[in-house]
């Protein structure tokens, strides 16, 4: 876990912290661009095939790697289309569970080591069908084969050519932008800047640019052990406290907590880490905070002093909106006005 932190830290002042580039990665980042290059190509040109579902898929991506808020804005979704009358189905690689021969339903209660953090979190949250595999295609055929859903949201599937898709939902980090600019290793990004330019929407999360904003909101932790015990947050200022957070962009959940008048001391994670009891036993009895994303994996030896945080994505009205014509538009038929 040391090097991988370590390693990730390092990457991250190359990519956020300094103006150029590391110029050992730039030779690394040319091959990474043209092999990116290539594989869309083969796909627009019909060299590599794309499959087509028949029901409407909207896939939620970015271009730089790490957090930038897919998790909340896929939840946000699917109930913002299920009060629409959709019913709405979420398929995801699942990155961090294990490796299976073939698609994997993921209910509330499924074991993160098997589905991954993420999935198993969208199950809690949405109450929606979530299927989880490597090929995003595939995980839509059972997702479709076995629920009666009419639409699929494909999530982190912005580069998954295999799947095709009606929209596409880009999120970036509002704050931290595309870093550098650079893509793979000598930056952040798993496409050019310029491929921006193709989709259908964007979300700006945590600060506002051109663009929706996405604000993240939660103002209470909820016990690990008993959900039914909830605290607001500010009823931690003052006291020792520890935050704990293994995401893509940790620095977010502990501004977050600091927003609200919080003072601890953080302790970092590698994203999509495989916590143990011994993980948290830095904390003893003084009350330690998370991601809600890191609860699912601790809450099987939590202690008497672990809570998470929950946050809800908020975006403006007229988002929705335009969401709902080009769905109209480009899966009915329907002009837009």
């Amino acid at each position: 876990m040391g090097f991988d932190l370590s390693l990730n830290r390092w990457l991250q002042a190359q990519w956020y912290g300094q103006t150029f580039p590391n110029p050992l990665l730039l030779p690394l980042e040319g091959l990474f661009r043209g092999a990116v290059a290539l594989r869309r190509g083969a796909y627009c040109v019909g060299l590599k095939k794309s499959e087509r579902l028949p029901v409407p898929v909207i896939v939620v991506g970015n271009l730089a790697v790490g957090g930038t808020g897919k998790t909340p804005l896929v939840i946000w979704l699917a109930g913002f289309l299920e009060r629409q009358g959709f019913r709405p189905g979420i398929v995801s690689r699942g990155y961090g569970g294990a490796k299976s021969r073939r698609p994997l339903a993921v209910k509330p209660n499924t074991d993160p080591r098997l589905a991954g953090d993420e999935p198993v979190l969208i199950a809690r949250r949405t109450g929606r069908p979530v299927y989880v595999f490597s090929a995003k295609a595939e995980a839509a055929r059972a997702l479709l084969a076995e629920t009666d859903c009419d639409l699929v949201i494909a999530d982190d599937g912005l580069q998954h050519y295999a799947l095709a898709r009606d929209l596409e939902i880009a999120v970036i980090d509002g704050a931290r932008g595309f870093g550098n600019g650079r893509c793979l290793p000598a930056g952040p990004l798993r496409e050019p800047p310029e491929r921006l330019g193709a989709v259908d929407l964007v979300v700006y999360s945590g600060a506002s640019r051109d663009g929706h904003f996405m604000a993240l909101e939660g103002g209470e932790a909820v016990h690990l052990r008993d959900e039914t015990r909830r605290r607001p947050l500010a009823s931690f200022v003052g006291q020792p406290l520890y935050a704990l957070a293994g995401i893509g962009h940790p620095e977010r959940f502990f501004a977050h907590l600091r927003s609200h008048g919080l003072a601890f001391e953080p302790r970092e994670f590698p994203d999509h880490h495989g916590y143990r009891q011994e993980d948290l036993a830095f904390a003893g009895e003084t009350p330690l905070l998370m991601t809600e994303k890191d609860a699912v994996k601790c809450r099987a030896f939590a202690g008497p002093e672990h809570w998470y945080v929950p946050v809800e994505a908020r975006l403006p009205a007229k988002f929705g909106e335009q969401l709902l014509t080009q769905l109209k538009a480009k899966c009915y038929g329907q002009k837009i006005a």
